[in-house]
């Protein structure tokens, strides 16, 4: 059984750093992506890495203050977030796709965790 478990949301001040982790169970996949959520948005697409660890992708609202990394070894995906803001604040989801090429789009992503709260206080 596939299972994709966020963790390491919180409460913290802007400017502040956060590391959300993704442990992914039962399988591997070729990418993984993080996506995010704010009350009354859509989902939005956030970083993405291939599995071999060489290409990543970002969104211009966070590139240059997230890092997206994954350690196969231990099957974990991270996402190293500095220099919080409020806008920052969402619900964080883990997601895994088997497609080959990096994507953004959440519909081409085959599984889901269930997400990990992250506020920023101004």
């Amino acid at each position: 059984q596939v299972q994709l478990v966020e963790s390491g949301g919180g409460l913290v001040q802007a400017g502040g750093s956060l590391r959300l982790s993704c442990a992914v169970l039962g399988r591997t996949f070729n990418n993984y992506g993080w996506f995010r959520q704010a009350p009354g948005k859509e989902r939005e697409f956030v970083a993405v890495v291939r599995r071999s660890g060489d290409s990543t992708y970002y969104s211009e609202a966070v590139k240059g203050r997230f890092t997206i990394s994954r350690d196969n070894a231990k099957a974990m995906v991270y996402l190293q977030m500095n220099s919080l803001k409020p806008e920052d604040t969402a619900v964080y989801y883990c997601a895994a796709t088997t497609s080959l090429a990096l994507r953004s789009r959440a519909s081409t992503y085959d599984y889901w965790g269930q997400g990990t709260q992250v506020t920023v206080s101004s």
